[in-house]
């Protein structure tokens, strides 16, 4: 379970939060492993905004930046780690920092967030769970600080607010979200552009691991729930790995009828990466918790040793749970 009660971390404002970035000079920003657009989005915008107001920053990740982040990914500044102020952007928990954590899960000055499950792992933090992605936090943090934001630090932000809402079709969209949207839109974003890169292309590798991932899909609870595995042995045979497998947790939200949709994808020899898709009532975040994640209420995670009978038995037990008493309330009423 993750623990919510760490004392020693500090809860800032965000006047708070842009006054610390404000005070110190030299920035590592981390972003999570199997980066996704809001990560990357945060992390490089923030990147952009410290630089304009003459900091030195540098941003890094445990796994390779996939290549079709390159219209906002530029190389940054190499900074002296021992000596920098250490920022972490839509890190949950210091898990998710992957090989990285080694070096940096303990020594967190500040983390930027919106997963109402974040462990308070860091020394500080702003925390925004209405926050539709850490990039909307952001542009209201530049705003904040008088940055400057041009057309590269745009896009980034775009990016993250985009692709954490689905290209705005989830539920986790407020007005405050199509506000700061809309302002991303003053600038040269060429937003269908990064719409057609994020969610309309795919690799003729990717939809031959989409096919042996529905040739082996299960369905649970009368249909309600639908499982879907990436084994090792799929993704060596397509070549499709890491940010590559984000799809496969779209399609599990897709299916008609089903209110739980499970994406299991294996990332070590008896390690799992556990993605659940939920509709209300059901909350991924609290079925999530129960596995040692946690995310958002219709989004969230967690990761699990085991075989992949083993896993898929330890996330249906916990669905089944849940399962159990939304149709035991429905019969009660």
């Amino acid at each position: 379970m993750i623990d919510n009660t760490n004392k020693l971390c500090s809860e800032l404002s965000l006047k708070e939060t842009a006054k610390f970035l404000k005070k110190h000079d030299n920035f590592v920003i981390l972003t999570h492993s199997s980066p996704d657009g809001d990560t990357l989005g945060a992390g490089y915008a923030l990147y952009y905004g410290l630089k304009e107001l003459g900091k030195i920053a540098g941003v890094i990740c445990a796994d390779i930046i996939p290549q079709k982040y390159a219209y906002f990914v530029r190389e940054t500044d190499n900074v002296d780690e021992d000596s920098a102020t250490i920022i972490a952007v839509d890190v949950a928990t210091k898990a998710l920092l992957g090989s990285l954590e080694e070096n940096f899960g303990d020594k967190v000055d500040l983390c930027i967030d919106h997963h109402v499950s974040n462990s308070r792992y860091a020394k500080n933090l702003y925390l925004d769970s209405d926050a539709s992605a850490t990039c909307e936090i952001i542009f209201e943090l530049l705003e904040i600080m008088d940055v400057n934001i041009n057309d590269i630090t745009a896009k980034a932000m775009y990016t993250g607010i985009a692709t954490d809402t689905g290209c705005f079709k989830y539920s986790n969209v407020t007005a405050k979200t199509h506000i700061i949207a809309s302002k991303l839109y003053e600038y040269n974003i060429d937003a269908p552009n990064i719409n057609k890169i994020m969610f309309d292309t795919k690799s003729r590798k990717l939809l031959e691991l989409e096919r042996m991932v529905l040739d082996t899909a299960e369905y649970h609870f009368n249909n309600r729930c639908i499982l879907l595995s990436v084994t090792a042995e799929m993704q060596e045979k397509t070549g499709c790995s890491g940010s590559d497998l984000e799809s496969i947790a779209v399609i599990s939200r897709s299916v008609e009828g089903v209110i739980a949709g499970i994406s299991l994808k294996q990332t070590g020899d008896t390690t799992f990466k556990v993605s659940l898709r939920t509709y209300p009532p059901l909350n991924a975040s609290e079925i999530c918790k129960a596995l040692g994640g946690g995310g958002h209420n219709a989004a969230a995670g967690a990761t699990l040793e085991g075989t992949l009978d083993e896993v898929k038995e330890q996330v249906i037990s916990v669905v089944r749970a849940k399962m159990e008493e939304l149709d035991a309330g429905i019969s009660a009423s």
